[in-house]
């Protein structure tokens, strides 16, 4: 079972000391916060593409790193690297070939009743106000969908004026970046 696996091998690490090398405090070295997708091919690819090592940035993740609510968790992430942990800057890092790219909310929903979710459960949601289209609804463009979290961003009432939004889009197979906008 994986779980094992994992608690075996932190056992090892713990005993090891191998952590050491990693320490570093809560301020992000190069005073940034990257807000980028969950997607597996980034776990080790961002970082080593960007030159970014522990504790260099605050990174922030979720499907597609789309960005459309300013008072979501990711903001309130955002503003506390900020506000809290000096964070001068923040880049926003979409991907080619995301998940979240040409997503159905149709389909999602679909997929939630055949794993056991209801309809009551379902319009419990509806009723609290969350409205599952737009919560579940991709892009067909990443670069626009990039340009639209980093307007959230830049629009915000609490962002202090001396902070950059950048956004960028990474390919995830070879790291290349591409600027969509610089703060």
């Amino acid at each position: 079972m994986l779980l094992d696996e994992i608690l075996a091998y932190n056992k090892e690490f713990v005993n090891e000391k191998e952590y050491e090398p990693l320490r570093t405090d809560n301020i992000p070295n190069k005073r940034t916060v990257i807000f980028t997708c969950m997607d597996t091919r980034l776990v080790e690819l961002l970082p080593k593409a960007l030159d970014i090592r522990n504790g260099d940035v605050k990174m922030v993740k979720n499907a597609g790193a789309i960005l459309r609510d300013p008072f979501d968790s990711i903001m309130k992430g955002i503003l506390v690297a900020i506000y809290e942990l000096k964070a001068e800057q923040v880049m926003v890092i979409g991907h080619h070939d995301c998940g979240m790219s040409h997503t159905d909310p149709a389909a999602f929903k679909q997929s939630l009743m055949e794993n056991g979710i209801t309809e009551d459960a379902l319009n419990t949601l509806e009723h609290s106000g969350i409205d599952l289209d737009n919560e579940f609804s991709g892009f067909d463009s990443v670069e626009d969908s990039v340009k639209e979290s980093v307007s959230v961003v830049r629009n915000h009432p609490l962002l202090p004026s001396y902070v950059n939004v950048h956004g960028l889009v990474i390919d995830p197979a070879t790291g290349k970046l591409d600027l969509v906008t610089r703060g």
